[in-house]
């Protein structure tokens, strides 16, 4: 059986992590919180043997299935700003992907409900989620533009492929007081806020974003 050194050595050291935090700080990242979880998660772990040696470049890497990792300055500050009102207690994540955003989440909130097209990507996601002692994520294969309406509704959701429009069925399961921090556009994206309040919807554009298209339909 193959050990797996989540600690790293080398490239995927404490040391290499240290400066990327700095990176992302000086990127605009505040939450010393989240900092915390980006430098003690392994990266590493969440991209192939080959590519381990640029987990902790700030970049986005390639995971299979056309799908890519998100570069560590999208995880913090998605994350960031979901959390930016206080830690929600129920998140649903819409594509689970390689898992590293999940495994990010599910340290900072109580229970992390995550959902995914690509059935071998999220296959790999909980065996990493495994390895990392995290319990308290619930998958689900599905089309993730639907969401998981049967576990809503959620104190905050996090969308990680972008959409052309903002899905009106993600916005049904946020609760009163619920924020969605999800990326919106075609050729143009920008990552984007959305609060439900009691009076309706209020929408915030962020800033310019680039991510893989939200797909329907399961594989």
């Amino acid at each position: 059986m193959k050990v797996i050194n989540l600690n790293g050595i080398g490239m995927t050291s404490l040391r290499t992590r240290e400066r990327l935090v700095q990176r992302l700080r000086e990127e605009g990242v505040s939450d010393e919180i989240v900092l915390n979880v980006i430098r003690t998660t392994p990266r590493h772990i969440f991209v192939d043997e080959a590519l381990s040696h640029r987990a902790y470049e700030d970049t986005a890497l390639p995971i299979g299935f056309n799908q890519t990792l998100s570069q560590p300055y999208t995880v913090a500050r998605m994350t960031e700003l979901l959390l930016q009102n206080g830690a929600p207690k129920k998140v649903l994540e819409v594509g689970s992907g390689s898992g590293y955003q999940t495994a990010v989440l599910a340290q900072l909130v109580p229970s992390v409900f995550t959902v995914e097209r690509i059935g071998p990507l999220q296959e790999k996601a909980k065996s990493r989620m495994k390895l990392l002692g995290l319990d308290n994520v619930k998958f689900l294969h599905t089309d993730g533009g639907m969401g998981w309406p049967e576990k809503g509704p959620f104190d905050a959701i996090m969308v990680t492929a972008a959409p052309e429009h903002i899905p009106e069925a993600l916005i049904d399961q946020l609760t009163i007081g619920g924020r969605m921090v999800i990326p919106v556009g075609a050729d143009k994206q920008y990552l984007t806020i959305v609060d439900r309040t009691s009076a309706g919807v209020e929408i915030e554009r962020v800033e310019p974003a680039r991510f893989v298209p939200l797909l329907a339909g399961i594989r």
